[in-house]
């Protein structure tokens, strides 16, 4: 089986620099675990959409080893050149997630992406945002210092959109503490947006890496106060992409061929009970789906977040979007709603047009 790349030139651009992102990150990552004479490697799988005939992707993976509790750097391309009824000509993305198992280590989450319509209209999407159970303030400053550095003209707008996005309305809270998100970006200067999308990528990496390796140089055996902490702020961060993250809910309705890739952002563990007690903050129906995410969790504290509960939780989120696709408009935003979320909301309610 072999995946077919998009025809397009800004698309084999766009592969390749979230090819060398993805390479960049994944062996910080391992170097940093040699550093700690720590043996934990990320693994590549390979996956397919229709058997490669549109596209696919390659992630690296880990998980549950002495350094990182879960991780995932996923590189994928889907495109439907041989499809003149789509709108959506290819989408290129890096999506990274870490979850160090130590509690003063931060998560982090990266995704740069370039979607191009049939039409030749096109724009990037960049997201970073730093996410500590524990907080620390030097980190905090350090991670936006790179991001302004990185994209100083765009800094401002792209801390307010993050603000936003990852706002989380039924918790009066947010999740992360450094956010910086860029939707819909297109300047008309292709090379020029390129070269900003690398700088953010790169800096977001280059300083998630620095900051490990600082936060882990000194560390002793977290007390069992930080590792509920920890566990508390799973569990917020489950909730989070489950019940509003738009990019995961978009890409399960899309297709269901790249499920516990897409599921890769999830943390290994989380408290069961602590999502119980926000079902009854949730909007309706809202906390149909968060019930719903409840009961597909085995019953155990903590409770694992392993490949087959990814599977179960991933048919959920399918199954409650269909039913009812007018809560997609109740997902996560910055700025702007793409046109992909809207034509989907139509597929959703028709599916013979997707």
């Amino acid at each position: 089986m072999k995946r077919i790349p998009a025809a397009s030139q800004q698309a084999v651009q766009a592969q390749q620099l979230v090819s060398a992102l993805q390479q960049r990150f994944v062996a910080g990552l391992e170097t940093l675990a040699e550093g700690h004479q720590v043996s934990q490697h990320f693994d590549a799988v390979e996956w397919f959409r229709d058997e490669g005939r549109h596209g696919g992707g390659v992630r690296f993976e880990t998980a549950t080893g002495a350094l990182f509790g879960r991780g995932s750097v996923n590189v994928s391309q889907v495109h439907y050149d041989d499809d003149p009824d789509r709108k959506l000509g290819s989408a290129t993305a890096i999506s990274a997630i870490i979850h160090p198992q130590h509690p003063l280590a931060p998560s982090v989450h990266i995704h740069i992406s370039w979607t191009e319509m049939k039409d030749g209209a096109g724009y990037w999407r960049m997201m970073a945002d730093l996410n500590p159970a524990i907080a620390d303030e030097q980190a905090t400053r350090q991670f936006f210092a790179a991001l302004q550095a990185a994209a100083p003209n765009q800094f401002d707008d792209a801390k307010a959109q993050g603000e936003r996005y990852f706002y989380i309305p039924a918790l009066n809270r947010h999740r992360g503490v450094a956010h910086f998100y860029l939707e819909h970006y297109n300047t008309g200067d292709a090379n020029t947006d390129a070269h900003l999308a690398r700088a953010v990528g790169e800096a977001a990496i280059d300083t998630y890496l620095a900051i490990l390796r600082h936060t882990l140089a000194d560390i002793t055996e977290p007390t069992d106060e930080q590792k509920q902490a920890q566990l508390a702020y799973h569990t917020l961060y489950f909730f989070q992409v489950l019940t509003l993250d738009r990019g995961t809910t978009t890409g399960l309705l899309v297709h269901n061929q790249n499920d516990i890739g897409i599921m890769g952002s999830l943390p290994a563990y989380v408290d069961k009970a602590l999502l119980g007690s926000w079902v009854e903050r949730m909007p309706k129906p809202q906390d149909e789906l968060l019930q719903s995410l409840i009961e597909a969790l085995p019953d155990s504290s903590p409770c694992p977040v392993d490949t087959a509960v990814k599977a179960a939780l991933a048919a959920v989120v399918r199954h409650h979007y269909r039913t009812h696709p007018e809560a997609i408009a109740m997902q996560a935003f910055g700025d702007v709603v793409p046109s992909t979320v809207n034509n989907h909301r139509a597929n959703i309610i028709s599916p013979g047009r997707a």
